[in-house]
């Protein structure tokens, strides 16, 4: 009997400490290959919101289009801690989702991580990172930003019909807008091709807050 306390003690400490460490992680643009990836990775204890540009798309049974982000019914029960958020992608006249009003308080504002993973290089991307940065000043200026985006080398892998320049030039203009504004941040530069690495770069800034 003695032992079978000890054991629940023990368990319930660990539940408790699990607990403690949790994380609220915002996964911005994280419907795509690189923030599945990441949400998978995280601890189960953790609540991961990705926030889309259409919601209820993003997690029905089958793809209906190619033009919104995509992680389907089968992902999210695999993984229950991860949920999907409408928000505004930063661009008020082309707001898709069904629910998108108050994202900032309902991810943000209690927000222990942003990882920045909006894709593409045109204005769309700064305009992104422009209303995070913008809205996390507003409701939470502790959270740690963690912008993400290919090494100079791979850019033309990812994004092949986009001139280099721009990329290298939005890019930059994303990474000094966040490491200017933001209180805690840290820009990684990842390779093509090398997902689980990626993750690993990723899960080790991210660790440290726990």
């Amino acid at each position: 009997a003695s032992y079978s306390t000890t054991s629940l003690l023990l368990a319930l400490l660990s539940n408790l400490l699990s607990a403690s460490e949790a994380l609220n992680v915002v996964l911005a643009g994280g419907t795509g290959p690189v923030g599945q990836a990441l949400a998978s990775s995280l601890q189960p204890t953790d609540k991961v919101t990705i926030l889309c540009r259409n919601a209820f798309l993003a997690g029905s049974m089958v793809r209906a289009s190619s033009q919104f982000g995509w992680v389907g019914e089968s992902f999210l029960q695999k993984f229950p801690n991860v949920q999907l958020r409408d928000w505004d992608g930063g661009d008020l006249l082309d707001i898709v989702g069904q629910d998108w009003v108050g994202w900032q308080q309902d991810t943000l504002a209690n927000a222990d991580v942003v990882v920045h993973l909006y894709g593409g290089y045109t204005e769309q991307r700064v305009m992104a990172c422009e209303r995070l940065v913008r809205e996390s000043y507003a409701v939470n200026r502790k959270a740690m930003h963690i912008t993400v985006a290919p090494i100079e080398e791979d850019l033309d892998i990812v994004a092949p019909m986009c001139a280099k320049a721009f990329k290298i030039q939005r890019v930059k203009q994303c990474e000094d807008m966040v490491s200017s504004n933001c209180q805690n941040s840290v820009c990684l530069k990842i390779e093509a091709n090398r997902m689980e690495q990626n993750c690993k770069d990723m899960l080790a800034v991210i660790d440290k807050l726990r």
